[in-house]
């Protein structure tokens, strides 16, 4: 929306200008129409995720689900957003919100085993329920620091603490490494999120691309003694899980990446061997390996327009779960999306946020009517 005013108001400016005198100007001008007619129908997509994400939740949680949220919960779910949530694309930061930076949760090389917090300033009764990000980058790239700050921004301004974390990568790192490393910051959150005002009885995960993928695998994986490695008696379970664009399924078990596989690149950079060398080690890095029927509640998103991470595959995984879970798996099919697609505030951004918000409260409030 940024750049399409900024050229009508340029393209205007040229008119006046007496652009259209010469052919030369008029070639331009069309060519600027019909850019500012495509940008109109890319921000009409943005506008449709709205209607997806209601679609998808209410589908799968029940057409009045928000109605089963507390009422003062109710009240800081925002059911749209205005152009000043999303005209400054980079404008990150929010009031009532402190951020506490590289805490240690582990004893990584050069710096790896840190996170934030992100933590609200106001207090609330019975302390925050918490949600760690974990960031993507293709298991080599990446830092706490670059992804998902709108969504938790936005949740800690309501009262929500969230976590990013960095984890050991890849090529000097080698699977499972890096899934070891969430399940150590997970045992540390619970064991110390208190001093900072949360309250573990609820934890939430999310994460995108390869966090998408580490996410689902760690909601998947509670407690397994392989992925916790010297503190297997510390409680890495998981309340529910919001993957957005993660690779779940390394076997290509639905034939649906084919020549578009990341195989070889895997293999050389991030497990170390061929699924045919090490055949228990790939098919037990897939979160689509460990669908179980105790898998908490999943809200899976994906972008239609997704050329990194099939939008195919992520179907396959929330049809597959779905199927064997006894909680609910939503999946909203974001038309348009492209991979981090909502890493900068826009309007399908702000879609997004309050879409998880909506979950993430509906399944807290969901956690505390059930028996302990």
């Amino acid at each position: 929306m940024q750049r399409l005013a900024l050229q009508i108001i340029t393209g205007a400016g040229f008119i006046y200008g007496g652009v259209l005198s010469h052919s030369t100007g008029q070639l331009a001008l069309f060519l600027s129409l019909a850019s500012c007619a495509g940008m109109t129908y890319l921000q009409y997509r943005s506008a449709t995720s709205k209607e997806i994400y209601k679609k998808a939740l209410e589908s799968t949680l029940g057409p009045d689900f928000k109605q089963s949220i507390d009422p003062n919960r109710q009240a800081v779910l925002r059911t749209g957003s205005s152009i000043k949530d999303w005209a400054r694309p980079f404008d990150m930061k929010r009031t009532g919100v402190k951020r506490i930076t590289n805490i240690s949760y582990g004893d990584a090389a050069k710096r790896r085993n840190l996170l934030d917090i992100y933590q609200p300033t106001a207090a609330r009764e019975g302390g925050y329920p918490v949600l760690l990000q974990v960031h993507g980058g293709a298991w080599i790239i990446g830092n706490k620091e670059q992804q998902a700050l709108p969504l938790m921004y936005h949740l800690a301004q309501r009262g929500w603490i969230c976590i990013s974390i960095n984890y050991r990568l890849s090529p000097t790192a080698t699977f499972p490494d890096h899934i070891v490393d969430v399940k150590k910051a997970i045992a540390w959150i619970r064991q110390n999120i208190s001093e900072y005002g949360g309250n573990s009885d609820y934890f939430a995960i999310t994460g995108g691309s390869a966090g998408g993928h580490l996410s689902s695998l760690a909601a998947l994986t509670p407690n397994k003694a392989e992925f916790q490695p010297g503190f297997e008696d510390l409680d890495t379970s998981i309340d529910a899980a919001v993957p957005f664009y993660g690779i779940y399924d390394f076997l290509d078990r639905h034939h649906i990446l084919g020549s578009m596989g990341m195989e070889k690149q895997l293999a050389k950079l991030v497990f170390k061997s061929s699924p045919q060398e090490q055949p228990e080690l790939w098919d037990s890095m897939c979160s689509e390996s460990q669908i179980n029927s105790k898998a908490p509640p999943f809200f899976i998103i994906h972008g239609t327009h997704d050329s990194l991470a099939f939008e195919e595959a992520g179907e396959a995984f929330a049809n597959a779960l779905g199927a064997s879970s006894e909680n609910p798996v939503a999946y909203a099919s974001v038309e348009g999306a492209q991979h981090a697609f909502e890493i900068f505030h826009s309007l399908r951004t702000e879609n997004t946020i309050n879409a998880v918000t909506e979950f993430l409260e509906w399944s807290y409030a969901d956690k505390k009517r059930k028996p302990i």
